[in-house]
């Protein structure tokens, strides 16, 4: 059954409806017909069975059927904090942290960011990351939207962090081990993990003393250097192992 992303001013329920591209892709692309089911979520964790009532050239008219809450969730609540990167890195990212279950994300500027985009720039990429992860949400069968945040400096990401049950950064010089047992003793009952993942140039020492200071974990993935954006997968897919759902 296709499934389609409601904005919570759509849904008046028991009636909902479709307006903008969708209008286009249940009409011509998928040719969809009235009394037709279809899934509606609106990225706080419900799910809706609907039936179409009508389509027009300017909205689909839904009638909701049935109401649920799935169970796609992780009870981990993750975010990441993405040093910048390429405009192409970062929107393949937003995709898969999305399908891996992230709460959260959102990029900051280190000192090795490359490059530095200005405000301008930032809003419109911001906007298209929220678009692909309502897309990613729509394959992968969440109920929930990952949310996309502002970027901020390196130190406004470290305070945000404040109230996380788990703060670590990502550093290739660390002796600490992700799965380490020292994280398990004394971190127990974790439910929020903060992740920072640096640039391609690393983090500075300056960077990572700050990190200290505020209370963050600087472990180490393996033997090997990783791409940035390869660290934020396994990351992600580490954690959800370790402290989510992933079996």
């Amino acid at each position: 059954m296709y499934r389609f992303f409601i904005p919570e001013p759509q849904l008046q329920y028991p009636i909902a409806t479709l307006t903008g591209p969708d209008i286009n892709h249940v009409k011509n692309v998928l040719r969809l017909q009235p009394g037709e089911y279809i899934r509606l979520f609106d990225g706080t964790g419900m799910e809706y069975t609907g039936q179409i009532i009508s389509i027009s050239s300017h909205f689909v008219r839904i009638e909701i059927i049935e109401k649920t809450a799935p169970a796609t969730e992780s009870p981990l609540h993750i975010s990441i904090a993405q040093s910048y990167l390429k405009e192409k890195k970062m929107d393949l990212l937003i995709r898969q942290l999305t399908e891996l279950g992230v709460s959260f994300w959102f990029p900051f500027f280190s000192e090795r960011s490359v490059p530095l985009p200005d405000q301008k720039k930032l809003a419109l990429r911001r906007q298209r990351w929220k678009k692909i992860a309502i897309e990613a949400v729509k394959q992968c069968r969440r109920n929930r939207l990952m949310e996309v945040g502002q970027a901020l400096s390196f130190n406004e990401m470290l305070l945000s962090a404040k109230n996380s049950d788990l703060k670590i950064i990502f550093w290739e010089n660390a002796d600490l081990a992700l799965n380490s047992n020292k994280i398990f003793l004394e971190k127990k009952n974790i439910r929020s993990v903060y992740v920072v993942i640096g640039p391609e140039g690393g983090f500075s020492k300056d960077e990572i003393k700050k990190a200290l200071q505020q209370g963050f974990l600087p472990v180490k993935m393996g033997p090997r250097i990783l791409r940035a954006e390869t660290a934020t997968i396994a990351a992600c897919a580490l954690l959800q192992y370790m402290f989510g759902d992933f079996v």
